[in-house]
């Protein structure tokens, strides 16, 4: 199926498959939520607190506690685990790297525990990882085949997909994507293009970083081309094709807002004074490969950066 272009209708289709979403009421499960009860499924969502949606059924669980609502996977067909601590949300210092872990690790963990003493018909997990996998390469183009950093963000996605990969014990199909830095008005993209609304935007380091991006709605449609495709399974980086350089992207968002650039670059020492380690998300260089996901069919509604920017913001 090419998703999106496809004439077949799979509404009937998959009818009755039940989707259990995590991290459900977040900015991309919330989309895919609506997506799906669109397209026919049934869904439930997973989360600390409950929906106010009637069209979804929110069970409860409680990942630093270890607490999770049994009943959560009674006639689930899929499982779809976005939850995760935010990796930019806080400055990293130790008790946040082990949270940022633990909300990844600990709650896949959780939910495989419950599936190993429950009867259920479970039959395929979906997680995102991250393109920290790969760590700072310069400018070599990086496939799903590429190794893994050694720092904190690869050694953090190497857990993440371990973890994931333990369903494959229970006779699980595993997906996993490695997201890349995903495009909507809030987010990365927004802290980018406040500076540049103020006349103060500037690329960052040396500019020269590659920058694997992803317009939020290709991020929903590739979990729904794995939810309708049998035959996917294993690991696939979530980055559009055409990867951009920092300093592109920061001159095509100053365009697209119609704002001058003046300042000159933000020294990449600056940022590690101001950020610690986690100034890694901002400089580090990771040209990353899509072609293996577009064998399978996929079709970007957001191939080139210009027309993501342009639907965003107009």
């Amino acid at each position: 199926m090419v998703y999106g272009l496809s004439t077949i209708d799979y509404t009937t289709m998959n009818q009755k498959k039940h989707i259990l979403l995590t991290g459900g009421t977040g900015l991309i499960g919330s989309h895919l939520t609506q997506q799906l009860l669109e397209k026919g499924y049934s869904v439930s969502h997973l989360s600390r607190s409950q929906g106010k949606d009637e069209r979804i059924k929110t069970f409860l669980w409680d990942v630093d506690k270890n607490e999770i609502d049994e009943h959560c996977i009674n006639g689930v067909d899929i499982v779809v685990h976005l939850a995760g601590a935010g990796i930019a949300d806080k400055r990293w210092i130790s008790k946040r790297k082990k949270e940022i872990i633990d909300s990844r690790v600990k709650s896949i963990g959780l939910i495989y525990n419950l599936l190993s003493g429950k009867k259920h018909c479970v039959t395929t997990v979906i997680s995102p990882s991250a393109i920290g996998y790969y760590g700072n390469r310069g400018n070599d183009l990086l496939t799903e085949e590429s190794p893994p950093a050694g720092d904190f963000l690869g050694n953090c996605c190497k857990d993440w997909e371990k973890a994931a990969d333990e369903g494959l014990g229970f006779g699980l199909k595993v997906v996993k994507f490695r997201t890349g830095v995903v495009l909507d008005k809030g987010g990365a993209l927004a802290k980018m293009a406040g500076p540049v609304k103020l006349y103060m935007g500037s690329p960052l380091g040396s500019g020269k970083q590659w920058i694997p991006w992803i317009h939020w709605q290709d991020v929903v449609d590739m979990y729904m081309h794995a939810i309708e495709n049998e035959a996917i399974s294993g690991v696939y980086n979530m980055v559009a094709p055409n990867p951009v350089t920092n300093d592109h992207l920061t001159q095509a968002l100053a365009k697209q807002l119609r704002k001058p650039l003046w300042l000159p670059n933000v020294p990449a020492f600056l940022l590690k004074f101001l950020l610690g380690e986690m100034s890694a998300i901002v400089l580090a260089s990771t040209k990353v490969s899509a072609q293996k996901i577009e064998e399978t069919g996929y079709r970007f509604n957001y191939p080139d950066l210009i027309s993501a920017l342009k639907n965003i913001f107009e």
